[in-house]
């Protein structure tokens, strides 16, 4: 049988209102009644129902959060970040992956609204606009992880990409490179376009040219991504000495095809990455990369939805935040000076 809040007012010798405010934290309770209460309530077994608490409070204490792809291991770093603020404040997590389909999106909302979320934190900026649409008129607050280019999310958490492949950039025409092509994901246009704004305004401020074949669109962010890119880099008639991977997924599916291929990675043609994800200091040899704040990423944009669940909805309205956070070049084996003959 379920040990209610009478169960434990009978136990303690203390009203059903004392119970309720002493497992509630409130300080207006004696600490030492506070501590028998919840001593005996951990010996009884009790165990709070969200559902009673909710219909108090009008708060399911759930929040749902909505990334790209579940397996991507750039997401579990801001999963973690997210998880790490929201336990902490009695937030139970619902996530779920868009995999940038719409119609996956649509059945995302619906499962949401049926589970009452409070809250909805979307790391992925792909999120179709008429289902963020939907989720704004159903009362629930969004914060967006992501590109700062998306001109329709006021709470924002989102890394300087431009700035990253810039970078990254820098580094490889500081050692010589002047054949430099960008790898970019068709499935995330516009991080695709920030980071090769970056590209693009590193190597104008070095007085050097972009080719046009030096930029080139794989058809996701995975291995095999990288595999269709490096493969269109091979057939060109003057073959880039670099490559800047859009993530460094793609940049493993890049050093397979170049491996296969007898082209050695660093010596005729360097390869860096983006994110910084676990397994690029385990690639042989070591991918050089920009760390993204990815568990950062996750926690600032946590706390950012607890600041607008404990504020007046009506003071949010017409209010909005960005939080831009920069990440670091991590240089390790897979970048070097071009081959004499460029």
């Amino acid at each position: 049988m379920r040990v209610t809040i009478k169960d434990i007012a009978k136990a303690t010798g203390v009203s059903h209102s004392t119970v309720s405010r002493a497992l509630r934290g409130q300080p207006e309770i004696p600490k030492e009644t506070a501590d028998k209460i919840k001593r005996v309530a951990i010996e009884l077994g009790y165990v709070p129902s969200a559902v009673a608490r909710g219909l108090k409070t009008q708060r399911s204490n759930a929040l749902g959060v909505v990334v790209s792809r579940i397996d991507d291991p750039f997401f579990s770093e801001v999963l973690q970040g997210i998880e790490d603020v929201l336990r902490s404040a009695g937030f139970s997590l619902f996530v779920a992956a868009s995999n940038r389909d719409s119609g996956h999106e649509r059945t995302i909302v619906q499962a949401m609204r049926q589970r009452q979320v409070d809250g909805v934190i979307l790391s992925t900026t792909q999120f179709g606009e008429e289902h963020r649409s939907q989720l704004e008129d159903y009362g629930v607050p969004i914060v967006a992880i992501g590109n700062r280019d998306v001109p329709y999310f006021q709470w924002l958490v989102y890394h300087d990409d431009a700035y990253g492949v810039g970078e990254i950039a820098k580094y490889l025409i500081q050692m010589g490179h002047k054949k430099i092509a960008f790898l970019g994901n068709k499935r995330a246009e516009r991080t695709s376009q920030a980071r090769l704004k970056g590209l693009r305004s590193a190597l104008k401020a070095a007085q050097l040219p972009l080719a046009k074949e030096y930029v080139f669109h794989c058809p996701d962010g995975q291995p095999y991504g990288g595999e269709v890119g490096a493969r269109h880099f091979l057939n060109l008639e003057e073959p880039p000495t670099a490559l800047i991977c859009f993530n460094d997924m793609m940049a493993l599916g890049v050093m397979k095809i170049l491996r296969e291929n007898g082209i050695r990675v660093p010596e005729d043609c360097s390869v860096t990455g983006f994110d910084d994800i676990d397994f690029a200091a385990y690639t042989s040899p070591a991918l050089t990369t920009f760390e993204q704040p990815k568990y950062r990423l996750g926690y600032e944009a946590a706390q950012m939805m607890r600041t607008l669940l404990q504020s007046n909805p009506e003071d949010n309205a017409e209010q909005g935040r960005a939080v831009r956070l920069r990440g670091r070049l991590v240089v390790r084996e897979t970048t070097a000076p071009p081959p004499v003959a460029q």
